[in-house]
């Protein structure tokens, strides 16, 4: 079981003491703070790795394990809400241009994606594999936020095709950013 605390200002003091990174997400067990997406999974997988958040074979382990850490590690840091405020508060871009930003860096990470998923000789129903996994949690999100910005998910439709296996089910409705008693709208 868990208990989720919402937070109402990342950039307050009180936060900052519970995490100095002031970035979502953050885990408390025992009273020590994991902070990190890819690191919560990680020692959720580790504490509790039936069912597991990864495939059984070891290459499409790494296969799922890449596919996971570009969305985490190249499309997230420079598409989310801070470098967007950045861009425009303090370098002052207008909107047009901030997003032509994230357009472009969207369609950079999505083709990969697709490729990535493109190449295989056989498809599976999720990412990789018959039922959601790691690379599908990270997904959804990086979706969304594409489809909250307008960007055109055409080209990507085995992309589009995961995302629509997951929304079906009940643990992806209720994890829904809208589904969260502390969601705003943004």
């Amino acid at each position: 079981a868990y208990e989720y605390v919402a937070i109402p200002s990342l950039s307050s003091d009180a936060y900052g003491k519970i995490n100095p990174q002031r970035l979502m997400p953050a885990l408390e067990i025992d009273g020590r703070i994991v902070a990190q997406s890819m690191a919560i999974i990680e020692l959720l997988e580790e504490l509790f790795p039936e069912p597991s958040m990864l495939p059984d074979d070891p290459l499409l382990r790494a296969e799922a394990r890449s596919f996971a850490q570009l969305i985490a590690a190249d499309m997230h840091p420079i598409n989310n809400n801070r470098v967007r405020r950045y861009l425009t508060d303090v370098l002052g871009t207008s909107e047009p241009q901030t997003l032509a930003w994230y357009r472009h860096w969207m369609k950079e990470g999505l083709s990969s994606l697709e490729e990535q998923l493109a190449r295989r000789s056989v498809p599976f129903r999720f990412c990789f594999g018959e039922k959601p996994r790691l690379a599908d949690a990270c997904l959804v999100p990086q979706i969304d936020n594409a489809r909250r910005f307008n960007c055109d998910l055409s080209p990507y439709p085995r992309l589009v095709a995961v995302d629509a296996e997951c929304r079906a089910l009940e643990a992806f409705m209720r994890a829904a950013p809208a589904m969260q008693p502390d969601y705003t709208g943004e």
